[in-house]
């Protein structure tokens, strides 16, 4: 199966109202907002996208917005985020028909499968679908690790054609392209390590603080992939106290936070989630305000669309 994701897909947010309703305007708001500051793919209902704090029904009907709100201008993949292969199959069929281009996959969630159990549930849910599949790697988040053993047995699964790679481990990605070539299209996956990744073989970064400051992100990508690495270094320099907030336990509430703090959405999550207090809070916020006020210059052939305030 042949696919054409690369570049910058932002692990979009859902929008949520003060009674922890889904904002469901608000969330396409966000996402067109997202594409139209150049964007090459989106990613719904990942871990920033706090999946696992909506119900089933809710996750069709988040997704199924931001499939109108992106109307084919780029990719939707959705994060498959369950805790067993039966509900990650039913949920990858009704995104499928939801209109969704491809899937995150994650390994369950709660249960560390073993690794023939990790394999046989990525290929339960691959025959479920005719969807292209990302496979999620995240050791330190979900206890779990796709080895290239598990990987191996994989490699005859069709629809299984990415990996988003969030190891902190940055030479998973030298090992990922000895082991299996071009089989895989790779993914960085943990923002600061995103710029190496890229060098590493990476073809796009599925990041979180994008939400905030997607024309720098997206200029980041392009500098790397034009050859011009004294820029995407800049870009990436100014950008790294950020990006550590992606590898922290609270992304989802400081990356909503800096949403908020540069006026593109809003801080509300949804419980377990609250928003993030005191001298934590007062850390994030001056953290994006310095960011805000020291911008890189970009390029000319970075697309400029003005925010609406």
């Amino acid at each position: 199966m042949t696919i054409g994701w690369q570049g910058v897909f932002p692990a979009v947010t859902t929008q949520v109202r003060a009674d922890y309703s889904l904002d469901i305007t608000d969330t396409q708001r966000v996402v067109d907002d997202l594409v139209n500051d150049g964007v090459t793919g989106v990613i719904a209902l990942g871990t920033v996208g706090e999946n696992n704090s909506l119900t089933s029904e809710e996750k069709v009907t988040v997704l199924t917005a931001i499939v109108e709100a992106v109307d084919g201008r780029v990719p939707v993949i959705t994060g498959v985020s369950e805790y067993d292969t039966r509900r990650a199959a039913d949920y990858a069929q009704a995104a499928e028909k939801a209109g969704a281009d491809g899937l995150m996959l994650l390994p369950p969630m709660v249960y560390v499968p073993k690794p023939h159990e990790l394999a046989l549930h990525f290929r339960g849910v691959a025959e479920k679908t005719a969807l292209p599949i990302m496979l999620y790697n995240n050791p330190p988040a979900y206890r779990t690790s796709i080895t290239n053993e598990v990987l191996e047995t994989l490699v005859d699964v069709a629809n299984i054609v990415a990996i988003k790679e969030s190891a902190p481990d940055t030479r998973r990605f030298t090992d990922l392209r000895n082991a299996f070539g071009d089989r895989y299209v790779l993914f960085a996956g943990l923002d600061d390590v995103a710029l190496e990744g890229l060098y590493l073989g990476a073809q796009g970064w599925v990041s979180g603080l994008t939400n905030a400051f997607p024309r720098e992100s997206v200029e980041l990508v392009r500098a790397f992939a034009r050859g011009d690495h004294a820029k995407a270094m800049e870009i990436y320099r100014w950008f790294m106290p950020l990006l550590h907030l992606d590898a922290e336990h609270d992304l989802v509430q400081s990356i909503k936070l800096a949403e908020q703090v540069m006026g593109r959405g809003s801080e509300r999550v949804l419980p377990p989630r609250y928003p993030l207090e005191g001298a934590r809070r007062a850390e994030v916020i001056a953290m994006v305000e310095q960011a805000a006020a020291t911008r890189p210059t970009l390029t000319p052939a970075t697309p400029v669309v003005e925010e609406v305030a």
